[in-house]
């Protein structure tokens, strides 16, 4: 009888992970320490207080929660701070909301806005190809709402009892955070998701991933990033997405043919901010999907970062990119540059 073959390596991301044929991943998780250079720290450090948090206890997922002193400034229900739920990026196979670009983004978010910021973490792929990671997304709003209705009894976190404004929630993500994104608005519009009390008041979307298998123009076009290039972003969806599906998958591409109609939520959403770099290979599939819900009337501002590649405010928190970028919260979400 001949012998099985031994596990060969069917899909090699070096120097993050390799998915052999049995199934099993490879993954060297210290690597995604060095994908980033190490962010220097700010002139003035910001005085923001952290700490982790669990918020689904049987997959062991994690959130970090980002609180600055509240000011006389602090506008809104008593003085109280707006929430901003970050997705960090990664193409769904790599990267943390430990890791310290991502760490840095959140330290300056919560002490420019300020806002308490809760940055969270997700199963990655292939190990839990999507839709895990936008299951464990709609786990952690409801783990802010838990925290919502919570307020006044023992279960409230007093980090968030005496500061978190629950009526203005903002959820938000870079790249692959992006796409998780677009999935919680649209199992928020569909009511999938309920999340009242809770108020989402607006997202954002920092150059968002989303994928098709028609190239656009900037994908045809701009040479590769720093940090992207075609066959990485191809080989990531085939990592990610359910095995044999395309990139035209719903999942992936929001304007493909056999996604869900935005027309159906688009006039249940919050306001939309969507940031693009002028050269990231991505750049066009942000820009039609901001064209495709204004054309429908829905509130989007959409704000493009000249000569900005993919992942800038990650790769640089505090680059000069990263001093124009702004959140204002208020009724919805803007940017200036």
């Amino acid at each position: 009888m001949a012998s099985s073959s031994p596990p060969h390596v069917v899909e090699d991301l070096p120097p993050f992970l390799q998915l052999l044929s049995d199934g099993t991943v490879i993954r060297d998780r210290s690597a995604e320490y060095s994908i980033l250079p190490t962010p220097p720290p700010p002139g003035r450090q910001p005085d923001v207080r952290w700490k982790d948090v669990v918020y689904d206890a049987a997959r062991g997922l994690k959130l970090r929660v980002y609180k600055p002193p509240l000011s006389p400034s602090s506008s809104g229900n008593n003085k109280k701070l707006p929430v901003l739920v970050y997705f960090h990026g990664g193409g769904y196979v790599i990267c943390s909301f430990d890791l310290p670009n991502f760490h840095s983004c959140c330290l300056r978010l919560a002490g420019e806005l300020p806002a308490l910021v809760f940055s969270a973490d997700y199963r990655l792929a292939p190990e839990h190809r999507l839709p895990a990671a936008f299951h464990d997304a709609a786990s952690v709003l409801s783990w802010v709402r838990a925290q919502a209705t919570a307020t006044g009894t023992e279960n409230a976190d007093p980090w968030l009892a005496d500061s978190a404004d629950f009526s203005r929630v903002f959820v938000s993500g870079d790249s692959a955070g992006g796409g998780i994104v677009n999935q919680v608005a649209l199992r928020l519009g569909s009511g999938q998701l309920d999340l009242g009390p809770l108020r989402v008041a607006g997202h954002v979307m920092l150059f968002p991933l989303f994928g098709g298998e028609q190239r656009t123009a900037s994908e045809a076009e701009y040479p590769p990033g720093p940090h992207l290039s075609l066959p990485v972003l191809d080989k990531g969806w085939r990592l990610a997405l359910p095995v044999g599906a395309t990139r035209d998958h719903p999942l992936a591409n929001p304007l493909g043919p056999g996604s869900p109609a935005l027309e159906l939520v688009a006039g249940a959403l919050p306001p939309l901010l969507v940031v693009v770099g002028g050269l990231d290979l991505l750049r066009d599939r942000a820009v039609d999907y901001a064209a495709r819900l204004e054309a429908m009337g829905h509130a989007v501002e959409l704000v493009e970062f000249e000569g900005q590649h993919h992942g800038f405010f990650a790769v640089e928190p505090y680059g000069e990119a990263g001093h124009e970028l702004r959140f204002v919260h208020g009724n919805g979400a803007a940017v200036s540059s």
